[in-house]
């Protein structure tokens, strides 16, 4: 498994959200035993979510997406809506093609991962997502958001903010839409892993989004990427 340097040294403090006990506790053990992960609460239902996150001061939220009463995206809005700096939200489904995921993901979730997925899928997913590297399962997530762009009600809009970027930061943040990680898009563009990240870190300023995640939708819906492309 990779390392993520960004955490070095950090135990990463995870919460998780689910409304199936099994799963709930499932999860909590699997992380509670890898070195550096540390569960620090779980919740059965998406409601009361701030005061759960302000109390337990997670780094990563577990979020069930399909739950009675609040469901995991409303949950998500809720925590990344509130005052200070949010926890990271990677959502957890059932079904590759949730209709959900991509409302999620334009709230600000930093991606998403299949219940069925190996334990290994999933400590992984929370030790990249803390980093910030880069997109979890990109695959499926890059056939979402190419899906749902594909839609006859998903048309381009125009993005002004984009004529700000330089042409190697629009060559950047293509490979983003893409799922690469600053290591891969190097190799891709020819240039030092650390000048990928202060590009990243740059697009992300002068276009005022959290995250790798918001960067992808964003490429999508101002048709810097376009679906199958």
């Amino acid at each position: 498994m990779a390392s993520h340097p960004d955490t070095a040294g950090h135990e990463i403090r995870v919460l998780v959200v689910d409304d199936q006990s099994m799963i709930r506790a499932g999860f909590a053990a699997l992380l509670d035993a890898h070195e550096g992960i540390t569960v620090v609460g779980t919740a059965d239902d998406g409601a009361g979510i701030t005061e759960v996150v302000r109390r337990t001061r997670p780094d990563i939220v577990l979020m069930d997406i399909r739950m009675p009463g609040v469901n995991g995206l409303d949950a998500t809005r809720a925590i990344l809506g509130s005052p200070g700096t949010p926890p990271k939200v990677i959502m957890l489904t059932t079904f590759d093609a949730d209709d959900y995921v991509f409302a999620a993901l334009r709230a600000g979730a930093s991606g998403f991962l299949l219940k069925d997925s190996p334990p290994e899928e999933l400590t992984h997913a929370v030790r990249v997502v803390a980093a910030g590297e880069a997109l979890l399962s990109p695959k499926i997530t890059r056939a979402l958001i190419a899906d749902y762009a594909a839609r006859p009600d998903a048309r381009a809009r125009p993005d002004a903010t984009l004529s700000g970027l330089t042409d190697r930061e629009l060559d950047v943040m293509r490979q983003v839409a893409a799922g690469l990680s600053n290591a891969e898009i190097a190799d891709t563009l020819v240039l030092a892993e650390q000048t990928v990240k202060s590009h990243v870190s740059r697009i992300l300023t002068k276009l005022g989004l959290r995250d790798r995640t918001q960067m992808v939708v964003r490429a999508y819906e101002s048709g810097l990427v376009r679906a199958g492309r």
